[in-house]
């Protein structure tokens, strides 16, 4: 059985579905009301965006709503894991947001609980019974959508490892390495290179787990271009997008899944998580 906690968000094939209300007090705080006629002796599988405090909060409150019906066995899939990017201390006064999360989605004492994309090997690394389902298909499906050849941009060192693992499962496809420089303190970016002299007019198609601003992408675009790339192309797991796509225009296609919200644009497509997984 499934408990699908945002209504919008089915990520997974037809299922009898719990059945729930839920609020918010004018206080702030969220509640929920649970349907009991269900067979408590099934596994259920919770699914939820976690785009707030106030989306844990509905998280915790429905675990301990089904905890009290005596539900015993229970999974997780949260596809975008809150604050993976903070997944290590920069400067003095920062907080390890990951493993803030992490702790809490412990004390919940998942059978599983599985991730899309995950950032880091630090998420798996700190959430009991983690498991990762990879950007594999989701980016051969981005590739068969395009429908012409491209070559791989890596746009870090940081995705470097992720990348070589799609273009291994792709069967072998191009891969160009980037990479930037970033100010820990103000978060300023600069530095951008592409490890590539002359692309030759070739199609790029930009592979990451994040876009929030886009900052990174509008540079790396930039000195792509400077190195002869022919049309650009950006896939994004885990799309925020906080300043719009206006300042993606750059890019002949953006795409995206739904696993942080949903989204509609001229030049973005969105190919649902329940397409992939």
């Amino acid at each position: 059985m499934i408990l699908n906690l945002d209504p919008n968000f089915k990520p997974f094939a037809a299922q009898q579905e719990v059945i729930f209300q839920n609020f918010t007090f004018s206080g702030g705080e969220p509640h929920i009301k649970i349907d009991p006629n269900f067979d408590v002796t099934q596994k259920i599988t919770i699914t939820h965006r976690l785009n707030s405090f106030n989306d844990l909060g509905l998280l915790c409150i429905a675990v301990d709503a089904l905890r009290r019906m005596d539900v015993k066995n229970m999974e997780l899939f949260i596809p975008y894991f809150p604050a993976a990017r903070q997944d290590r201390v920069m400067i003095k006064g920062e907080p390890l947001s990951v493993k803030v999360y992490a702790d809490i989605i412990n004390g919940m004492q998942f059978d599983k609980v599985f991730v899309f994309d995950a950032h880091s090997e630090v998420t798996p690394a700190l959430v009991n019974h983690c498991e990762v389902i990879s950007n594999h298909t989701f980016i051969e499906a981005v590739v068969k959508a395009i429908g012409n050849d491209v070559k791989l941009i890596s746009p870090d060192g940081g995705a470097l490892k992720k990348i070589y693992k799609v273009s291994e499962f792709l069967g072998g496809v191009e891969v160009v390495e980037c990479s930037k420089s970033r100010d820990v303190k103000t978060g300023r970016l600069s530095g951008f290179k592409v490890y590539n002299n002359d692309l030759q007019g070739a199609d790029c198609l930009i592979v990451d787990d994040i876009c929030d601003g886009g900052g990174t992408f509008v540079g790396l675009a930039e000195e792509l271009k400077n190195k002869n790339a022919g049309r650009l192309y950006l896939a994004v797991s885990h799309g925020i997008f906080s300043k719009g796509f206006a300042v993606l225009n750059c890019f002949e296609k953006i795409f995206t899944t739904n696993s942080f919200k949903d989204f509609e644009g001229e030049n973005v497509e969105v190919i649902g998580l329940n397409q992939l997984i």
